[in-house]
């Protein structure tokens, strides 16, 4: 399946960009101030760290639903350590809560399962090739 988002900046914006996806309302992106921007949205490091989170959530939602297990909502907190970014390491933290689920080694299966998400496996398991070309 393929998938077009086209992103387009923003006419008297310094660096802010217009992301437009079919169906969903538009998204922005920018950049701190630090860096030329005027953060004003989330910048793509940030985009980046939370389809993670989200996903995560997802998958253990997904699978507490089909278990028939009590979950009545995820909590995610995803933490950045891009200091070593330059030298090819980004670490991200995340930490999980899964509330109304009080057995133990259900919320430890959740957390397993979450590993699964597809974001995670994207993000450390396969080879992305990206090609960029002129339209």
């Amino acid at each position: 399946m393929k998938k077009s988002i086209v992103i387009n900046s923003e006419r008297n914006r310094l660096l802010r960009q217009r992301v437009e996806l079919d169906g969903f309302e538009d998204v922005f992106v920018d950049v701190p101030e630090a860096f030329g921007g005027e953060n004003s949205a989330p910048d793509p490091h940030d985009y980046f760290d939370l389809s993670l989170g989200a996903c995560k959530a997802i998958t253990a939602q997904m699978y507490a639903k089909r278990k028939g297990w009590p979950l009545d909502g995820v909590s995610v907190t995803v933490s950045r350590d891009e200091s070593q970014e330059r030298k090819g390491v980004y670490r991200l933290d995340v930490a999980m809560t899964f509330h109304g689920i009080d057995d133990f080694e259900q919320r430890q299966r959740l957390e397993e399962i979450s590993h699964k998400c597809p974001i995670h496996r994207l993000m450390t398991a396969s080879t992305v090739e990206i090609t960029t070309r002129l339209a």
